[in-house]
């Protein structure tokens, strides 16, 4: 069953869209009253397979047979059970695929869960856009659809390289319920060119990255809606985190910023984003940390300086920022000091 998108689905949008401009010269109380109202009349104007897709309050439908599972901005912990990051599916004629799975196997089993009840047919490929655990150990519930999973070439080696580190960090900060489920499971298929993945009527366009938040991004493009998922590669509201180089980030987004795009999902943030304005915070960040290192730098100012000082001037402006902004000043300064 999937959700396809008919000239219904966008008048269905633009009545939405001109009721909240009403709604917005209300007061909040009023606003709630009207917008249950509005929503109460508008479910008589949707088809059954809309119906149940809104009913799923763990996804949100941003285009046609496009769904993602908004995270959380939080560090990993037992009452949130991991989910701290975005992730979603897509829905195609004859499969389907799971992108990120979520911070743990509960999550995971949710995504699962969202997928069954939308959609008998098969998980065929679940995509990981990056080997960070808040976007990876939710894979475990999709073994027994016995899908390929899916990642940047890179991927497999750093997983490797820190999967013991990552199990062992993460149930102590998840506890022992929390983390029940959870496995490491290594890639069945690098990417390391731009691929097509077909779900039936629907193209999948996977491109590696070079090093930016890791040196394992991985970028998906469903170009049936032209929706793109960027993984970590875009963070909103949370700071960034940096993994993998200041200076590739820059590039990276430079260089995409410049390709339109219908919409985004982020790896943190909103379901979905505009484009390429949706970019412009994580830009402004990133550039701003790396002018506060290079002038640090210049000063003969050490690691340890840059760790308290740059980038100060975002803090109001993210989400956790005093628990990544100096490791991201440390990461950076690392990489900065030699160029």
């Amino acid at each position: 069953m999937t959700v396809s998108g008919s000239g219904q689905d966008k008048s269905l949008s633009s009545s939405i869209a001109r009721l909240a401009a009403a709604f917005s010269g209300f007061s909040p109380d009023r606003r709630v009253f009207l917008a249950g109202s509005a929503a109460a009349a508008a479910a008589t104007l949707l088809t059954p397979q809309q119906s149940r897709a809104a009913s799923i309050p763990f996804v949100t439908e941003v285009a046609p047979g496009v769904f993602v599972h908004q995270g959380i901005h939080a560090l990993y912990a037992p009452e949130n059970q991991g989910n701290i990051s975005n992730s979603g599916f897509i829905i195609g004629r004859d499969c389907v695929a799971a992108i990120d799975t979520g911070g743990s196997a509960i999550i995971g089993q949710q995504m699962h869960d969202a997928i069954r009840s939308l959609t008998g047919r098969p998980v065929r490929y679940v995509i990981n856009t990056h080997m960070h655990p808040d976007h990876i150990f939710g894979n475990a519930p999709f073994k027994p659809d016995n899908p390929e999973f899916v990642a940047h070439r890179n991927m497999a080696r750093g997983l490797a390289a820190r999967a013991e580190r990552y199990m062992t960090r993460n149930k102590e900060l998840l506890g022992d319920e929390a983390f029940k489920g959870i496995e490491i499971i290594m890639p069945t298929r690098g990417i390391d060119s731009v691929t097509s993945l077909d779900l039936g009527d629907r193209v999948l366009e996977l491109s590696p990255q070079k090093t930016a938040h890791t040196d394992n991004d991985l970028t998906i493009r469903d170009k049936k809606t032209d929706t793109l998922f960027l993984g970590d590669l875009l963070f909103a509201g949370h700071v960034p985190t940096i993994d993998g180089s200041i200076r590739g980030w820059i590039a990276v987004m430079d260089q995409m910023t410049k390709v339109p795009a219908a919409r985004v999902v982020p790896g943190h943030g909103p379901a979905s984003m505009g484009w390429p304005d949706g970019a412009d915070p994580l830009r402004h960040y990133l550039t701003t940390l790396a002018t506060d290192i290079r002038a640090l730098i210049k000063d003969g100012k050490t690691i340890s300086d840059a760790m308290v000082s740059a980038g100060q001037s975002e803090k109001d402006a993210w989400q956790l920022f005093d628990d990544y902004n100096a490791r991201n000043a440390s990461a950076a300064f690392a990489e900065l000091e030699w160029e």
